[in-house]
This record gives structure tokens, sequence and C-alpha cells, in this order.
């Protein structure tokens, strides 16, 4: 794998337990690259994304993630994989009886830190990336949604990880505040790191043109090979 691809799928096929969701999947991924991951609901992207951070095996094909490789990957590996990766949802996932500060301050301690006063200039160092440096003291529901899923993307970034997955990040927001998310994400890719955004939300892709891969009919196309774009 060339130095600066972080993801690679080689005629992958996508299983999630026996069934077959995506076939001949290939997919290069490079440092500080910014991908829309298009489809309907249902067509496979969430399944895409859980192969590469690993929560589904890959069985046919061939897979590297940074320097892991994902047919041969054990158990145990899979927690080092993942702290190469930062990965966002479409519900926050924040703990809610806690501070902002100590969320962030969780996650560390779950990933092996242990000198608090490195713990905390990391989470001030996220929150001020995120644009939240004077909110770490707040709980979540203290803050909008476009600002929790703020401090989801500087949860994800905690490890400095070198891509970030992001799975609907968007999907529970209005449009004004999906695309200061956006913004964000293609401003933390241009600190080097990869980014694979996926939406069924046209609009944002056509806001904000990049990269775009879909979903459909069991494949995964490259957007300039696709006829047209579907509806979504």
């Amino acid at each position: 794998m060339h130095l600066d691809v972080t993801i690679s799928l080689t005629n992958a096929s996508i299983y999630q337990e026996n069934s077959l969701i995506l076939s001949r999947v290939n997919l290069e991924v490079r440092k500080g690259e910014f991908i829309y991951l298009m489809g309907k609901t249902g067509s496979g992207k969430s399944s895409l994304l859980e192969t590469i951070y690993a929560e589904l095996p890959l069985i046919e094909g061939e897979g590297r993630v940074v320097e892991f490789d994902l047919r041969k990957l054990k158990k145990k590996q899979i927690p080092l994989l993942r702290r190469k990766l930062g990965i966002v949802f479409q519900d926050f996932q924040l703990l809610i009886d806690r501070s902002i500060k100590d969320n962030l301050m969780f996650v560390l301690k779950a990933t092996g830190w242990e000198d608090k006063e490195k713990m905390l200039e990391r989470v001030n160092d996220v929150l001020d990336k995120v644009g939240l440096q004077t909110k770490g003291f707040k709980m979540p529901h203290e803050l909008s949604g476009g600002e929790q899923q703020r401090v989801s993307i500087a949860r994800a970034m905690l490890n400095d990880p070198e891509i970030i997955l992001a799975d609907e990040p968007t999907g529970n927001l209005d449009p004004e505040t999906s695309e200061d998310i956006i913004k964000l994400l293609i401003d933390i890719s241009r600190t080097g790191r990869s980014i694979i955004f996926a939406t069924h939300n046209i609009l944002l892709v056509q806001r904000f043109p990049a990269r775009t891969l879909r979903c459909e009919k069991g494949e995964v196309i490259e957007e300039s090979q696709a006829a047209k774009p579907a509806a979504v």
C-alpha cells in the first residue's frame, strides 16, 4: 500500500452475517482526502464503514486500513486499529450524566491515557479545534444539536486519528447547522486526515462538491461513472 493511502479495498465483498451487501468493492482513499459516500438507507453505506473499522470482518477480497490487514486482523488488534480512526455517528452518543470535558476525559482514560495534565491539554485542544473552547463545563443537554455533534467530532479527534468515518453526521441537524458541520470536517481533512462522509443529503454534496462514491444495487460506484445522480 502506497504511503499516502490510508484505506485500500480490492475486490472486497461486504457481508452482514450471511447476507452479501456489497460485492467487488474497489476503493482507495488517500491522506487528506474528503469523500462522500452516498446511497439510500439500506444501500450498504454503514456496512462498508463497519468493515473499515472492523465491526464486520472482511472475508472476501483484500483490505488494508492504515498498517492493518483486514483479512489477517486478530481480535486483540481491533482496539489498535480503532485508535487510528475517529468515528462520528448520527446520534451523538454522549454520556448525559457528565460534562463535555468529562465525556472527553472518559474516552482518553478508556484508551490508555494516564497523565491528567496531558489529558486536560488534549481535551482543550480538540474543543478549541471544533470551536467549543468555552463549553467544556456544560452538560450535553445544555448544548444545541450542532454543538453536540461538534463534541462528537472533538471526541473522534482525541487520539489524533489518520481517518475519520462520519456516518450520517448531519442526519438530525437543520440545513444551516449541517453546513457548519461539513465545513468543519472539510477543514479537518486539510490537516492531512482522510474523511469518509456518509450521507443521503444531495443538497450538501452539491453545495460542497468533492469526490463521491455511491452505494447502489450492491456495488460501490464512483459517481463520475454513474449515468446521473439517482434520486435520494
